[in-house]
């Protein structure tokens, strides 16, 4: 009775302080709010709202029977989507405490919100989702919700089956129409997709209605819960009431803190961190874009001005290594951008400083972008167009650069021109972390380390590459899936990680590449040598990729042999042959998604598909999802059915002072196990040749 009468009083307290508090705006309305489960609602219950595009959040709730560990993202206008973690903390991970201790038991599940269609002056907002869609089913769930607001009031009125509908308040329409929708199964083996319970077992109408109070940091929530606790994994859990009541509160821009009551007898704290990815900016210090200073004299290029152009194209532009040529009434440039994650800001930069060192007969700009050796794409421009640019027009007319992008100009046989001499050597020294979540023997395992890495072009066409990785700390002797027999009976081709990761410094690689332009949108390369941490061999791979098309296609070919971890120099008798088949795709209709699939033989020689959908965000922030499904039943793969996971691709400018077109890669896989598992190839074409793509907007 005290508990309950101290978070009434506490609600009291703060729809008393919006009466009296000062005026304190913020810069934009709250918005839509996490609910407990993480993914926009009110309390338990879902709304049919959806974050603004990008938005992205980190969220924690805390009851006596469960915490809620929750990221949540949205992808589109249109589409949530939710990764959560449940500590079920009244019971162990499981009954043998010598292989997990005494970890509390860690369920991960997977939801989505799709709109279904937009609020309009009369219509509501309507969505449907899903809870759990992959994972055991303790809060599996499915549910079709309608969201109207008037001035500060959101109401929200829906539907749910499964756990959110266990009430069962009324009766589920689809059961009168057949008996088979009239029950649901309880739980689901780990890494089911549950969609063959949609619409079964019990439904219930719940109601909520969300306030944003004068005061702008606050707002109140209510709902009437459709679930009833009677049948919780945490074991008995009373409800008094099905009334939720809550505040949540913008303590600032990035961070929300919650509190509610809940059941009439539940307290529940929580916190979330919040960002929107399409509105991160790095914050530059950059070099001004050259300035315009006429054209040079004369026929042909001096030598003083080349060597002027030069630096400023290596050090302004971005380029590395420029070279320039005169031919005719054309001037080429070709260089390595390494600068500008946009490459139209380098190309703009370069044709400005071309433009200054400009004889008086030359018509065409030619730019060519090279990476890794291998022509991109060459950017052909008006000179004439482009000096009226530069030079301005009368007020009220416009000055249009004609430009086009069309395939690499080769000037391989030509000789070389004026130019800054190649480095063939470069090394660096990377940070490298490498981490899961949610296994068995430990929540959070990790190893971080440090990468040294260096390569060096022996020709324009074979680089020698090598790594060597020297630990600094991890925690994988809680690894035990290698100490004990595994439930998968495929051959151990990643399982033996707590191996691997036993060892201090090893050659994570060294392994030479040839790689070649083979024209007409075709790229190649061979490769042979310790490829990754645990194998070895050799591979060729083929890529198609016609210029500024949404679409490429391309094929590798691997023969591979397992590294020893007792002597990473030498190989285990385990070997196989690997490759796919894979095309790629970037939707005209979604923007700035890409979709991979991957169709071929894995490294335990199963067969099957990996899809990878990915969005890249405005700040280029790139969020992926990736599953492989093989011919490996779920019993000879073990727990989870089938291989998955998580990464977040963030640029390196949002992180430094300079321009930088560097991304780190955070990955995430519920499961380390044996099935679905790809050769991680250090070069792959498809991002060597990235310049291929059509820039954003054009």
């Amino acid at each position: 009775m005290m508990r309950k009468t101290f978070i009434l009083s506490c609600l009291a307290a703060a729809i008393s302080s919006v009466c009296h508090a000062d005026v304190l705006t913020y810069p934009d309305p709250i918005g839509p709010s996490q609910s407990d489960f993480g993914g926009t609602g009110l309390l338990q219950m879902p709304t049919a709202r959806i974050a603004r595009e990008g938005e992205f959040s980190l969220n924690y709730r805390d009851n006596d029977q469960y915490r809620f560990y929750s990221t949540s993202i949205a992808l589109f206008p249109w589409l949530e989507g939710t990764i959560r973690y449940t500590d079920v903390r009244t019971r162990k991970y499981s009954g043998n405490t010598d292989f997990s201790g005494d970890q509390t038991y860690k369920d991960k599940s997977f939801d989505f919100k799709v709109r279904l269609w937009e609020e309009g002056y009369w219509l509501p907002q309507v969505a449907f989702g899903k809870r759990d869609i992959a994972g055991t089913g303790l809060f599996d769930s499915e549910y079709l919700a309608a969201s109207k607001q008037t001035g500060p009031l959101d109401f929200t009125v829906g539907m749910a089956w499964g756990y959110s509908g266990n009430s069962g308040n009324v009766t589920n329409p689809f059961c009168r129409a057949s008996d088979k929708y009239c029950t649901r199964a309880q739980s689901h083996d780990a890494g089911d997709i549950s969609f063959s319970d949609m619409f079964r077992g019990p439904a219930a109408l719940y109601a909520g209605m969300e306030y944003q109070t004068p005061w702008q940091p606050l707002r109140l929530k209510i709902e009437y819960d459709g679930n009833d606790y009677q049948d919780e994994f945490s074991g008995p859990v009373t409800q008094s009431s099905h009334v939720n009541v809550g505040a949540i509160y913008r303590a600032a821009d990035w961070a929300d803190v919650n509190l509610s009551y809940e059941r009439g007898n539940t307290l529940m704290f929580g916190v979330t961190l919040r960002t929107n990815f399409n509105d991160l900016r790095p914050a530059l210090r950059d070099n001004p874009r050259p300035a315009y200073r006429g054209s040079a004299k004369g026929d042909t290029l001096q030598y003083t001005a080349a060597a002027t152009a030069l630096t400023e194209l290596k050090y302004n532009a971005g380029f590395a290594e420029p070279e320039i040529q005169q031919r005719g009434r054309t001037l080429y440039m070709h260089g390595e951008q390494y600068r500008y994650r946009d490459s139209r800001e380098g190309v703009t930069r370069a044709n400005t400083i071309l433009l200054n060192a400009l004889p008086d007969n030359i018509d065409t700009l030619s730019v060519t972008q090279i990476r890794n050796h291998l022509p991109q794409v060459t950017t052909e421009t008006d000179v004439a167009s482009l000096r009226r640019e530069q030079e301005g027009v009368p007020l009220g007319q416009t000055a249009t650069v004609i430009q086009r992008r069309v395939d690499p100009v080769d000037t391989s046989g030509w000789g070389h021109g004026y130019r800054i001499r190649p480095d063939r050597f470069s090394y660096s020294f990377s940070p490298t972390l490498a981490q899961s979540l949610g296994g068995p023997e430990d929540f959070y395992m990790y190893q971080l380390g440090v990468l040294a890495s260096a390569n060096y072009w022996l020709t324009d066409n074979l680089l020698l590459d090598g790594g060597l990785f020297f630990n600094v700390k991890n925690n994988y002797d809680k690894f035990k899936s290698s100490a004990l027999p595994a439930d998968s009976t495929l051959p151990r081709v990643r399982t033996h990680v707590r191996d691997y990761v036993e060892n201090d410094n090893y050659v994570n690689n060294l392994q030479g590449n040839y790689v070649g332009y083979l024209g007409n949108g075709f790229y190649g390369q061979m490769y042979g040598g310790y490829l990754e941490t645990m194998y070895g061999g050799v591979g060729a791979e083929v890529l198609y990729r016609p210029l500024d098309a949404s679409w490429a296609l391309g094929v590798d070919a691997n023969y591979v042999k397992q590294r020893d971890w007792n002597n990473m120099m030498r190989f285990t008798d385990y070997s196989a042959p690997t490759g796919f088949l894979t095309a790629y795709w970037n939707p005209p209709q979604l923007n700035s998604v890409l979709m991979k699939l991957s169709v071929g033989q894995y490294l335990a020689k199963d067969k099957g598909a990996t899809l990878d959908v990915a969005k890249r965000f405005d700040s280029g922030m790139t969020v992926g999802i990736w599953a492989a499904v093989t011919n490996v039943s779920k019993d000879d793969y073990g727990e989870g059915g089938f291989s998955k996971g998580f990464y977040i691709s963030i640029p390196f400018d949002l992180m430094t002072i300079s321009p930088n077109r560097n991304h780190s890669l955070i990955t995430w896989s519920p499961l380390t196990r044996d099935g679905g598992q790809m050769l991680g190839r250090k070069y792959q074409l498809y991002g060597m040749t990235a310049e291929r793509e059509m820039p954003v907007g054009q």
